[in-house]
């Protein structure tokens, strides 16, 4: 790899359930993209999209398997594979936060989060080829896979890489650059939806999930040298009409599901809207005085879903467990709208989920193909 060949990164940032989608745009690129190999020189996640991130950076010498094997993963998991949702499980769960807030801790120890998913680390530990990830740098497939996750004791974002020795790790303000081997530890930490699910350890700190603290997004794969930019996101552009007339009290799930939008996707989009104004400043500037800018031109593509996310989970709602219902409603946490879709880990859910990327992914051929500078 020179210096001066194209560095395309792949982004997949988070959105629980709904990474189901970034699969089936995988598998579209796996058709028309003409590398038999990962075409991506940099692959970047958060939260869900970590996950995926890290199995297509561990299958880099085959980018079509990998998008199979994620397809086989998404499309035929359940709840049960994600977190614990067994009754007494969660009516445990359910008394240990009324004691807590009745008593004020006095006695119990603060819950960690609503959910358990001790299920998908031991999932997530057996199946992930860990091995794979350093092969394909050794082998001149990848320059570097990255995770992000939050830090609680430090509050800032950062990102766990592996990659190129070269690499050097890096301190901004309120996000850094970790040198490590990514293993199923990372990828917990960068999905632990905050209150949802617990804090994972790593060394002498606790993380939660990586969109809380990553209000730039971008700049990891940027800081990386990519050039260029393809980002899965997992929320669609759908606005909610104005109400007629007032509308009830939002319920603690609609909040939820308000800020983990947030999370997911605004600082994304506003950094995205940053990169556009910094390549049109950039298109005034004399070619030969860019570096004394200290700026470069950075392209980027955004694929998301075309149909509203929140119609196809309330058509699968019904799929998650009772007692994960019950726990959720007695904390006012459920409802149709955006948080069941950040949980539902049906099979069925995430195979339309998968299609719909599928389709996406395909009606944007010719833009990704012009991103990636293939020929027609």
């Amino acid at each position: 790899m020179t210096d001066t060949a194209p560095r395309p990164a792949l982004m997949l940032p988070g959105g629980g359930a709904r990474g189901a989608y970034q699969v089936g745009v995988l598998r579209a690129l796996a058709e028309y993209l003409p590398a038999t190999q990962l075409p991506f020189r940099i692959v970047a996640g958060t939260s869900a999209g970590a996950i995926n991130a890290a199995v297509m950076a561990s299958h880099a010498e085959d980018f079509a398997y990998g998008a199979e094997r994620l397809a086989q993963f998404w499309g035929n998991f359940h709840c049960h594979h994600i977190y614990c949702t067994g009754w007494m499980h969660n009516m445990g769960t359910g008394l240990h936060w009324l004691a807590s807030m009745t008593l004020g801790g006095l006695g119990v120890a603060n819950p960690k989060s609503l959910l358990d998913n001790r299920p998908l680390g031991e999932l997530l530990e057996a199946e992930l080829d860990t091995a794979g990830i350093q092969r394909a740098i050794d082998r001149d497939l990848l320059d570097a896979v990255m995770v992000t996750a939050s830090g609680y004791a430090t509050s800032r974002a950062v990102t766990f890489f592996q990659g190129r020795d070269e690499i050097t790790e890096w301190s901004r303000y309120r996000r850094a650059g970790v040198r490590t081997k990514i293993d199923h530890r990372h990828l917990l930490a960068s999905a632990a939806l905050p209150v949802l699910f617990p804090a994972q350890r790593i060394g002498n700190e606790y993380f939660g999930d990586g969109g809380m603290r990553h209000t730039t997004p971008l700049s990891p794969p940027i800081h990386m040298g990519a050039d260029r930019l393809l980002i899965i996101g997992t929320r669609d552009e759908h606005q909610d009409p104005e109400p007629a007339v007032c509308e009830r009290y939002p319920s603690l799930g609609e909040i939820g599901g308000y800020l983990l939008d947030v999370i997911f996707m605004d600082y994304l989009n506003n950094d995205l809207a940053r990169l556009k104004r910094i390549n049109r400043t950039l298109e005034h500037v004399p070619e030969d005085r860019h570096a004394d800018t200290g700026l470069r031109q950075v392209e980027a593509l955004l694929i998301q879903p075309s149909e509203d996310l929140r119609e196809i989970s309330n058509r699968h709602m019904h799929r998650i467990p009772a007692s994960i219902k019950t726990l959720m409603r007695g904390v006012g946490a459920w409802g149709p709208g955006r948080l069941p879709s950040y949980l539902l880990f049906e099979a069925e859910f995430s195979r339309e989920l998968i299609e719909l990327g599928y389709k996406d992914g395909l009606a944007r051929r010719d833009d990704v193909r012009r991103l990636m500078g293939v020929a027609e």
